[in-house]
């Protein structure tokens, strides 16, 4: 299979090459070169803007294109609209972001998805990621009709992850010392290994399937979280557990800046969405202990003066909790 990756140097999109790569099929990168550009020299790479540069993929046909890059709609369906006689099959990598209503658990492929509010700009990403991530949904299936795959992730982790909101946690308990986590210890989190999720869309570009799936992975705990980290990194750190209502009190924000914790009153289905759909697509995932061990050795692998996206500043979390520790429900 000849394959087009729209990207393919960043996290998943570069996860998808290596795994088509690894399949044996032919693998052609389109990007503008500014993120990891020397990487896969065995594969074609064409340098250029998918926002009025596509002609540089004239000429050429594929059976298959991957779009890991597309946020907003005009240029979604300008690629798709480009690509239509050049391919035979689009995927479309969107989010479980396009969903109206993620304060909700259990959410599958039928929910309303999201409307971009009257008077905002087509052009600007901002807070309307997930309502323009579901109209590039809508243009590709517009020109691609019956031709289109709508891959919908939920929380991605695993090595090359530079969003770091699972790569905290190990890193973090490696450290060692306090470290600060979320009650309840039963809180349920759902996320992916890259690599499974990768070879699993190939897999599924292979077999041409069509329609939308959402994939946000395994069912996992807090604690089965931070017990794995625990195993991996060898060390065994002083786990204060710590309830929500004092981490809402003390302003402590979610998601990025204490990664995987999200208000009980928030987007909590973002990690309790039904993943029947992709189950029965054949979507597998491995151990989390293998997830855990291989983000650590890639976090190991970068540079020591690398600044992390998400997660605790040490000293926020030692004031926190030496907070806690004098807060009537302390532990």
């Amino acid at each position: 299979m000849k394959l087009l990756i729209l990207g393919g140097t960043k996290f998943l999109g570069r996860a998808i090459a290596q795994a088509a790569w690894d399949q044996g099929h032919e693998v052609t990168l389109f990007h503008r070169g500014q993120h990891d550009a020397s990487i896969f020299p065995e594969m074609e790479h064409i340098i250029g803007d998918r926002d009025g540069q596509l002609a540089k993929l004239q000429g050429k046909r594929w059976d298959a294109v991957v779009d890991t890059s597309g946020y907003l709609p005009r240029i979604v369906g300008d690629s798709a609209r480009f690509l239509q006689d050049k391919v035979d099959h689009y995927t479309f990598i969107s989010s479980i972001s396009v969903y109206e209503d993620l304060t909700q658990i259990d959410v599958d492929e039928h929910a309303a998805v999201a409307q971009l509010p009257e008077g905002s700009s087509l052009d600007e990403i901002g807070h309307n990621y997930g309502a323009l991530k579901a109209l590039c949904e809508q243009a590709v299936q517009e020109v691609m009709q019956g031709r289109t795959l709508v891959i919908r992730p939920g929380l991605i982790v695993g090595p090359h992850d530079a969003s770091d909101r699972f790569t905290y946690w190990p890193a973090r308990i490696q450290r060692g010392g306090e470290v600060l986590v979320p009650l309840p210890r039963e809180r349920s989190l759902q996320f992916i290994d890259v690599r499974d999720l990768a070879a699993w869309i190939v897999r599924l570009i292979e077999n041409k399937t069509t329609g939308t799936i959402h994939t946000s992975g395994s069912d996992y705990t807090m604690e089965e979280l931070v017990e794995t980290c625990a195993r991996v990194s060898q060390v065994k750190p002083a786990l204060v557990w710590v309830d929500e209502q004092f981490l809402i009190e003390q302003g402590v924000g979610e998601w990025m800046e204490l990664p995987l914790w999200i208000r009980h009153d928030s987007l909590i289905g973002m990690m309790h969405v039904d993943n029947t759909k992709a189950k029965a697509a054949g979507l597998t995932t491995r151990p989390l202990t293998e997830t855990a061990r291989d983000t650590l050795a890639w976090d190991h692998s970068r540079p020591l003066d690398t600044v992390r996206k998400a997660g605790l500043d040490p000293k926020r979390e030692e004031e926190l909790l030496q907070r806690w520790r004098n807060h009537d429900g302390g532990e």
